[in-house]
């Protein structure tokens, strides 16, 4: 069958009719058997026929029945973040002219899609995972929960946290053997503030990279587990201090710049809800220097040290307000819709807008919080909205973020 395959796809090629490519050799209703897998065939015909073809079909056939094996290492060089692999391989899939008559070509499609998520093109990644959409309307069970998982990824990064989690929970793990899929699962978990959902799969994708030596992934899974961690007194927080600190180490050994970014970043958070506001901006600040300018990922950690400097009167006024709208300014150029707003509530409180930083809020930013799934900035805002209207004596409004954090808490 696969023989076939390979001969009409190298008569088409040729531009050759099937009556053309048998002259001499075989009828051309036997090559169309031959081309379907419908006839058995002697070797001298395959032969003949591939001579005239000008290819050698042992090769051919050894080139295609590769296919799985190589798609099957650029998934794992993928899994692993192993960045040079991914490339090599991936040039040596774009140049396989085989692919597209193979059954793999909804795997290739897939891990096309998963390769644009993981160098943040999620217009491309988009567009592959529409098209097979459109294309397919079953995909064999593996393809089917990959193509999940690639939206969940796509979902968390388009900042729509309540479908990643809930897509990412619909994957069948007994048809989808890729454990790493948990970390995924995890951060989207984590994302809507379900910390003992984020600790149990992050635990489990640690056990599954731990297992496969995947030292990277498992610097991943440690910072959510730490993140979802409730620490109590200044023991714990010592704990906590130390276990960053070894994980900063593992960045280092690993070169992994942009692990590292999101460490220091979360030891900073740490730092901030203990009022420590110097340290925590100093980290901040760290993290911000290993991150690209214009990335959402950036914007996370300014957004930060501009809180943490204006609650810790680091900085003046003047230079918050720069730094506020320096980041506006890539916020919008990137088309970051959450940083944008996020920007803004900090801008109008820098300058003392009160009124306008709590009509902004109510009108414009918990709506975006609420779309997106971002729980626990709703629950928080929500309470600064009930205290605000309550301290302003608008009771009605009050009520009605009393009612809010009552049903929702």
């Amino acid at each position: 069958m696969h023989e076939g395959r390979i001969i009409k796809y190298f008569r088409k090629k040729a531009k050759l009719t099937q009556q053309q490519l048998g002259d001499g050799i075989c009828s051309d209703t036997h090559v169309s058997k031959i081309e379907r897998g419908m006839t058995e065939y002697s070797p001298e015909v395959t032969f003949l026929l591939s001579k005239r073809l000008g290819i050698n079909i042992e090769e051919e056939l050894s080139r295609f029945h590769n296919l799985k094996k190589i798609l099957a290492r650029w998934h794992d060089a993928i899994i692993m973040q192993r960045f040079e692999a991914i490339e090599i391989i991936k040039e040596e899939l774009d140049n396989e002219e085989l692919i597209q008559i193979s059954e793999h070509q909804i795997l290739y499609d897939l891990l096309r899609a998963r390769y644009h998520l993981l160098h943040n093109n999620l217009i491309e990644a988009d567009i592959i995972t529409k098209n097979i959409q459109k294309a397919h309307r079953k995909l064999p069970p593996y393809e089917s929960n990959l193509l999940k998982h690639i939206l969940g990824m796509y979902y968390l990064a388009n900042k729509d946290m309540i479908k990643a989690v809930n897509i990412l929970r619909s994957i069948n793990s007994d048809d989808y053997n890729n454990p790493e899929y948990y970390l995924t699962l995890s951060t989207a978990y984590l994302a809507v503030n379900s910390k003992i959902m984020a600790y149990y799969y992050a635990e489990l994708s640690l056990q599954f990279f731990i297992k496969t030596n995947n030292y990277l992934r498992s610097i991943d899974a440690e910072m959510i587990m730490l993140i979802t961690r409730e620490g109590e007194g200044q023991c714990d927080f010592q704990k906590i201090v130390e276990q960053y600190e070894a994980l900063i180490q593992t960045c280092d050994l690993c070169h992994a710049h942009d692990k590292k970014a999101k460490v220091l970043h979360n030891l900073a958070e740490e730092h901030y809800c203990r009022k420590d506001y110097k340290a925590s901006s100093r980290l901040f600040h760290k993290s911000m220097l290993l991150k690209e300018k214009k990335s959402a990922e950036y914007l996370i950690s300014l957004e930060a040290f501009i809180r943490c400097c204006f609650e810790g009167s680091i900085l003046s006024k003047d230079k918050l307000e720069k730094l506020g709208n320096e980041g506006l300014v890539i916020a919008r150029e990137i088309n970051q819709g959450l940083h944008t707003i996020n920007l803004q509530l900090l801008l109008l409180r820098i300058n003392n807008q009160i009124a306008e930083y709590y009509h902004y809020l109510s009108t414009k930013a918990l709506t975006y919080y609420k779309k997106c799934g971002y729980v626990s900035i709703v629950q928080r805002y929500e309470k600064e909205l009930f205290n605000y209207h309550l301290k302003t004596r608008q009771i009605d409004d009050a009520l009605k973020f009393a009612d809010l954090l009552i049903n929702n808490g």
